[in-house]
């Protein structure tokens, strides 16, 4: 299975579900460890902090697992703002998005 994802000034770059998956992957897996580091800096850190970092890497896993869905519903890679594909080399840096960057500005 391949992903189609386009690139700015290049023709469509074909990304491997295997390896969109491996991303993905990695980045729940840091988002995990990054998960526990905050738990256990729980007695240095005050409630409202460690309340703010939990919540935050708790919402990219959400995001993470969003991710996983549309690569297994054959949407990943597509804004969900305007429909058009997500540039490569934005799914390189941030593999669980969900939009183009002018789309994700405009919701922000």
């Amino acid at each position: 299975m391949t992903i189609d994802a386009g690139r700015s000034a290049d023709p469509p770059e074909r990304l491997r579900a295997h390896d969109v998956r491996l991303r993905l992957e990695h980045e729940r897996d840091s988002r995990l460890s990054q998960l526990d580091a905050v738990e256990e800096a729980a007695d240095q850190a005050s409630a409202d902090l460690l309340a703010v970092r939990t919540d935050a890497v708790r919402r990219v896993l959400g995001e993470i697992d969003l991710a996983f869905a549309r690569l297994e519903n054959g949407t990943y890679g597509v804004c969900e703002g305007c429909g058009s594909a997500i540039p490569a080399e934005r799914l390189e840096i941030l593999p669980y998005a969900s939009r183009c960057v002018g789309c994700q500005q405009r919701t922000t």
